[in-house]
């Protein structure tokens, strides 16, 4: 390889290198690390072996998971749904054709949108807030207690490395803009007497 030739080569990988520090460098004082491919597919396969599609992206009317609308959440266009259903003696659960909608003995609960929508998902969520929501089963890392059917408790017990994986995944699929309903939560049952 000639000098030139050389030069080029050096340059550019230098260049890269200064690429690739200032992009890790804003992704910490973003108080973020830059997730790597390696984090990002553990990520995808841990999402894809939870069956986190199972719940949390609409059904079609064929009874799978509608792709189009990936971890989406209950569709904001679905019919409204104002309490739970009357059920035949025996019954305590119902879940909506959808399989977004859950009733149950603490009211109805909708699966959240999980895509990195700003205004409608878990876009303007820090990491930690993430990790938070499945360790203390709160929504949003603080707020109100996760519902049924959200297995939180099981998903509790992930690694760190693992949580922090499926939250880099879920950074990097498409947003949808899909305001899910907020919970209609049970009355409290009556105080004994």
């Amino acid at each position: 390889m000639r000098l030139f030739e050389r030069s080029v080569v050096a340059v550019g990988i230098v260049g890269l290198a200064v690429i690739a520090s200032s992009l890790t460098v804003a992704g910490q004082q973003a108080g973020q690390a830059a997730p790597n491919a390696q984090m990002v597919a553990r990520g995808k396969y841990l999402v894809t072996v939870q069956d986190c599609n199972g719940c949390h992206t609409p059904f079609t009317d064929k009874g799978e998971p509608d792709m189009t609308k990936m971890l989406s959440g209950h569709p904001q266009s679905a019919a409204p749904i104002v309490g739970s259903p009357r059920l035949p003696a025996g019954w305590v659960t119902a879940i909506s054709t959808t399989n977004t909608g859950w009733s149950g003995p603490w009211g109805v609960s909708f699966t959240t949108n999980l895509t990195p929508d700003r205004g409608t998902g878990i876009g303007a969520w820090t990491e930690q807030q993430f990790i938070n929501a499945i360790r203390q089963g709160k929504k949003g890392g603080n707020g109100r207690a996760l519902l049924p059917p959200m297995p939180w408790r099981m998903y509790g017990q992930l690694t760190d490395d693992d949580l922090k994986s499926i939250f880099a995944y879920l950074k990097t699929i498409p947003a949808i803009q899909n305001r899910v309903p907020p919970a209609i939560l049970a009355p409290p049952p009556p105080a004994a007497r």
